[in-house]
């Protein structure tokens, strides 16, 4: 009988605990009633974010964000982040969003939710047209740079094959610089990268050599706030519909939006 009443009143001081705990914050409810939106989104990283000559920043990355903000009826905050502590940013509480030009894959997901694809991303090995690469094994002896953590760091790493060396960065801006100045032979980024930094240095374009994975970008958003993903993914669906996700990819990559996005 004794331990019987024992584990009824634990019983009984468990569920108490259990209905005093305090609901998990709607971010949704939160964001609107801040009456603002923040966005964690790139800065070094054209055409998705950087600081334009008027030292303001742009971007596909940043329209999009201004497109929610501005769905939402909330002034928009951004945030520079880095392919480091983005989701971090995100996970922290320090932003509601990340907007940076952010991949998925089975790691990410077990930490923070996706929203539907908002542009097209796909990565590559890239270096000059003269370069004979023509398959992984070709990289055995070649020097190729990657920023430290992105996405093309981990594709780049499961597929390079020994003799290949890998230089990682901290940031994009370090990335591209090594091998504008011959410092590595390849380098390991995004598509639309090349078109930006084949603006910056002609003599030195960047040519495919080996694709490494399509890989759509997305917004980032915390676990369990259905609200919140839900709303960004019907915005998103409707910005398809109308036309303005196919106007942001035409004036920032430069191609049109893949029907099957």
């Amino acid at each position: 009988m004794t331990k019987r009443c024992s584990a009824l009143l634990s019983a009984l001081f468990a569920s108490l605990l259990l209905a005093q705990a305090p609901a998990q914050a709607n971010a949704l409810d939160d964001v609107v009633a801040r009456g603002t939106l923040k966005v964690a989104v790139p800065q070094d990283f054209p055409p998705f974010g950087s600081v334009g000559p008027d030292m303001q920043p742009r971007g596909l990355d940043i329209d999009t964000a201004r497109l929610l903000a501005e769905q939402l009826k909330v002034k928009l905050e951004l945030t520079p982040v880095n392919s480091t502590n983005r989701i971090p940013f995100l996970t922290t509480g320090k932003v509601d969003l990340v907007i940076s030009s952010l991949g998925k894959n089975p790691e990410r997901e077990k930490v923070i939710d996706f929203s539907k694809a908002y542009a097209p991303f796909y990565l590559a090995v890239f270096g000059p047209p003269e370069a004979a690469i023509a398959g992984l094994d070709d990289l055995k002896g070649k020097t190729i740079s990657v920023t430290r953590g992105a996405i093309e760091d981990i594709e780049l790493s499961a597929v390079a094959p020994q003799g290949a060396t890998i230089k990682r960065f901290e940031d994009n801006n370090s990335t591209i610089a090594a091998y504008l100045a011959g410092q590595v032979d390849l380098i390991a980024s995004g598509n639309v990268v090349m078109v930006a930094i084949s603006q910056r240095n002609p003599k030195r374009i960047p040519a495919m050599k080996i694709k490494l994975k399509d890989s759509p970008v997305y917004v980032g958003v915390n676990k369990n706030q259905p609200e919140l993903l839900d709303k960004v993914n019907q915005i998103l669906s409707a910005a398809k519909a109308d036309g303005a996700l196919e106007k942001n990819s035409q004036l920032w990559l430069k191609e049109p939006l893949p029907a099957d996005l």
